[in-house]
């Protein structure tokens, strides 16, 4: 799944509205937008700034962006409009040699913009391609699903009402918007937006639909009244997840069979892999320790008791010369003991730690198969709010 630059800029565009951000340059490849406080929280990461601000009640500067949707275009236009600039003053005096002249930017001068942008300072610009899978797009994304996850909102009302002598009544419902995942090998999504109404419990399918038809806003109009509700948002919602639930329970799972039978077959395919290393014989492991410890004790009972006192007496602290031939007898010791290791047993040894290596890897490996191509049904509420409509 993906997103044409024509999407992601409708997209943006949308939420930076939704948001009361000031719209100063837009184009089909970029817009230049100077946030409202709501959006600087979410999309600037400064909350020293905002807690700041806010403990001394300071008036907020917030930033300015230009966000490239399509940046092959973008250039395109800033090629043309400097094409353009040189074209329509060739006699003009440069900069350079009248450092009074007023410089103007490209872009104001070919979008008609008069005042030139800040560069520096609180009101400078930055630019930012926001394209498919971009840091930028990603948190716009992240902040429009925590901002609207759950909304209240009023149906508003004909003029005629508002001038009418009676209040009209508002009928609360609970709406939800499941996603359902069905998952195993391959994956399939589905979006189910489920309406529930608090005071008769009807439970209405596509509840989008009966929304996209009516005005609604965060403001409660006037000359109208909200019921209280009969159904506790608990009950609503757990009616709603068995609704959801009886739905799925009806669907066809032929797909999840298939998905089993790959799974067995890719099973079988591991299992013949590790089969034979697991079943390869191992040497024996025979007692190592007596090859290396019996120099040692050699060693005590002849060089060391030689001068048993002059050692003892160093551990103890007294700064006594050890023999010559006790240090040589220690070194041949040594010596001797790393020529007495066998080498099959040295092999054993590791021949053990590979097998337990491998049976560590093959019960990864099938892990790993039966995540991959295990059937799955996942349901997740993305989104939920209160309507109160007529």
């Amino acid at each position: 799944m993906t997103m044409s630059p024509h999407e992601i800029q409708a997209y943006v565009l949308t939420y930076l509205e939704a948001l009361d951000c000031q719209i100063m340059e837009r184009s089909p490849a970029h817009v230049t937008v100077k946030l409202s406080p709501e959006a600087d929280k979410a999309l600037t990461n400064r909350p020293y700034y905002w807690g700041f601000v806010e403990r001394v009640g300071a008036q907020p500067e917030t930033m300015s962006f230009t966000f490239v949707f399509d940046p092959e275009a973008y250039q395109q236009i800033i090629e043309a409009a400097e094409a353009k600039a040189k074209a329509s003053q060739p006699a003009q005096a440069s900069p350079e040699t009248n450092p009074a002249a007023p410089k103007e930017t490209i872009l104001g001068r070919y979008f008609g913009i008069t005042p030139s942008m800040p560069q520096l300072g609180p009101g400078r610009i930055l630019r930012e391609d926001v394209v498919y899978g971009s840091r930028r797009l990603q948190q716009i994304f992240a902040a429009a699903r925590e901002g609207g996850a759950f909304v209240n909102l009023f149906e508003q009302a004909a003029k005629r009402q508002i001038r009418a002598t009676s209040p009209a009544v508002y009928e609360p419902w609970l709406g939800v918007c499941f996603k359902v995942e069905f998952a195993c090998d391959l994956k399939r999504e589905e979006l189910h937006f489920l309406g529930i109404s608090l005071r008769s419990g009807e439970i209405i399918e596509k509840f989008g639909s009966k929304l996209s038809r009516r005005d609604l806003s965060p403001r409660l109009a006037e000359n109208m009244h909200a019921q209280a509700p009969k159904i506790s948002l608990a009950d609503a919602g757990a009616a709603l997840e068995s609704h959801l639930t009886n739905h799925l329970s009806r669907l066809d799972y032929s797909w999840a069979e298939k998905a089993k039978e790959r799974l067995q077959l890719e099973l079988d395919v591991v299992d013949a892999y590790y089969e034979a290393v697991l079943r390869e014989d191992m040497p024996e492991v025979t007692e190592v320790e007596t090859a290396q410890t019996k120099p040692v004790a050699n060693l005590s009972k002849t060089s060391i008791s030689a001068s048993a006192h002059p050692v003892i007496n160093r551990v103890r602290g007294i700064l006594e010369p050890l023999p010559a031939d006790v240090e040589l007898a220690a070194e041949s010791t040594i010596q001797q003991t790393q020529d007495d290791v066998d080498p099959e047993q040295e092999k054993a040894k590791q021949a053990v730690i590979d097998r337990e290596a491998m049976k560590l890897q093959y019960e990864n490996r099938r892990t790993e198969m039966i995540w991959q191509y295990e059937p799955k049904v996942k349901v997740t509420a993305i989104s939920s709010g209160m309507f109160h409509l007529r």
